[in-house]
C-alpha cells in the first residue's frame, strides 16, 4: 500500500504522519520493520535492498520516503519499482513539505495508486473551527471576537497558534481559574506577527503606486496567505493609522519629524501598541489626512462584509480595493 502525505499546512501534514507511525508502531510492536529515508540524503540502493528483503516475524513493513522530489536519480529509480509491486502488503508512505510539481510523472502515479491526501491552507472559516478544536483540548473555549483577533495577530501559521493557544490556556487557568479566553487576553499575551510587505503595501498606496501595491498583495497570496487574512492585515493597519492620527493630534509634544526618517518616532509609546508597529504606523499616519483614513476604513469594512457573504470573489476584492483608494 503506497500512503501520499504532501501540502504548504505542515503542521497538520506532520501530526497526520506521526499519528500514522504511532499506529503502526502499537500493532508491530518490535519497530524493527520501520524504516525512515531522507530521499535528499540517501542512496536509492539501501531502500531497494530493503524493500526486496524478507520482512522479520511476519511483520508489515512501515518505510517513510521524505523529500524524494528533490532527488531526481532517486525518483526517476523508484518508479520503476513502485510500479512492480503495486499490491504490495507493505506500507510506504511519501511525506513532502515542499511544493511538488504536480505535472512530474511519480506525483501522477502517486495520485493514481496512493491513499493521497493534501494539506493546503486553510480557509478563513476552517482555521476559525481549527481554534476552537484546539482550546477544546485544554478544556477551553475562546470568544468569537477573541478568535478574529489571534488570527489578525498570527495568520494561518498554525506551528505558531498551536504555541499561543497553549499559552493562554495555562495563562487563564494560573490566574483566573476561567476556561473562556477573551479579547483583553489576546491583546495582553499575544504579539502581533509584524509583516514587512504589509508595511510596504500601505506605503505604496499612500504614494499612489498601486501597481506595486497589488504586486506586493499577491506575493503574499503566491506565498499561501489566505487573501482574508491579507485584507485583516491590512485593516488592521488602517486601524492603526487612525488610532495614530488621533494620538499625534493630542500629543504633538515631541513627535512632529523633522525628516522622513521612521526613527524621528522612535521614542513615540502608543498605549497597546508594539513599539515597531508604533514607529512605523506614526510615519505612516503623516500620509494621509484624517478624513481619508476614515473613508479607506469603511471601504475596507464594506469589502470584508461583501466577501464573508459571498458577494465578491475575495482576490478580485483586494484589487478593486486598492485601485479605488
Amino acid at each position: 500500500m503506497f500512503l501520499f502525505l504532501y501540502g504548504k499546512d505542515t503542521y497538520r501534514s506532520l501530526k497526520k504522519l506521526q499519528e500514522i507511525i504511532e499506529r503502526y508502531k502499537k500493532i508491530h510492536q518490535t519497530g524493527l520493520n520501520l524504516r525512515y529515508y531522507d530521499c535528499q540524503n540517501s542512496g536509492f540502493e539501501e531502500f531497494e535492498h530493503n524493500i526486496q528483503s524478507v520482512s522479520m516475524f511476519k511483520e508489515k513493513k512501515l518505510i517513510v520516503l521524505k523529500n524524494i522530489f528533490l532527488n531526481s536519480e532517486f525518483k526517476e529509480k523508484i518508479l520503476d519499482v513502485l510500479k512492480k509491486i503495486e499490491n504490495t502488503e507493505d506500507v510506504i508512505l511519501f511525506y513532502e513539505k515542499d511544493k511538488v510539481n504536480k505535472a512530474d510523472s511519480l506525483f501522477k502515479f502517486l495520485k493514481k495508486t496512493a491513499k493521497c491526501q493534501e494539506f493546503d491552507t486553510l480557509s478563513n472559516k476552517e482555521l476559525e473551527n481549527w481554534i476552537k478544536k484546539e482550546f477544546e483540548k485544554y478544556n477551553s473555549k475562546i470568544e468569537n471576537q477573541a478568535i478574529q483577533q489571534l488570527i489578525n495577530f498570527v495568520g494561518n501559521n498554525l506551528w505558531q497558534l498551536s504555541q499561543e493557544i497553549k499559552k493562554l490556556c495555562t495563562y487563564k487557568f494560573n490566574t483566573t481559574r476561567s476556561v473562556l479566553v477573551v479579547l483583553k487576553d489576546i491583546e495582553l499575551l499575544v504579539a502581533p506577527r509584524i509583516e514587512t510587505d504589509i508595511f510596504k503595501t500601505i506605503d505604496a498606496i499612500a504614494q499612489k503606486d498601486k501597481k506595486r501595491a497589488i504586486f506586493l498583495i499577491h506575493k503574499h497570496l503566491e506565498k499561501g496567505d489566505a487573501p482574508l487574512y491579507l485584507l485583516s492585515m491590512i485593516n488592521f493597519q488602517f486601524r492603526n493609522l487612525l488610532l495614530v492620527k488621533d494620538y499625534l493630534s493630542s500629543h504633538s509634544e515631541g513627535v512632529q519629524p523633522n525628516n522622513q526618517r521612521t526613527s524621528s518616532f522612535g521614542r513615540v509609546k502608543i498605549p497597546g501598541m508594539h513599539p515597531y508597529v508604533a514607529q512605523k504606523s506614526c510615519y505612516q499616519a503623516q500620509k494621509f489626512g484624517l478624513d481619508v483614513l476614515k473613508k479607506i476604513y469603511q471601504k475596507l469594512f464594506k469589502v470584508d462584509r461583501d466577501i464573508k457573504t459571498g458577494r465578491v470573489d475575495p482576490i478580485m476584492a483586494i484589487d478593486m480595493l486598492i485601485t479605488e483608494i
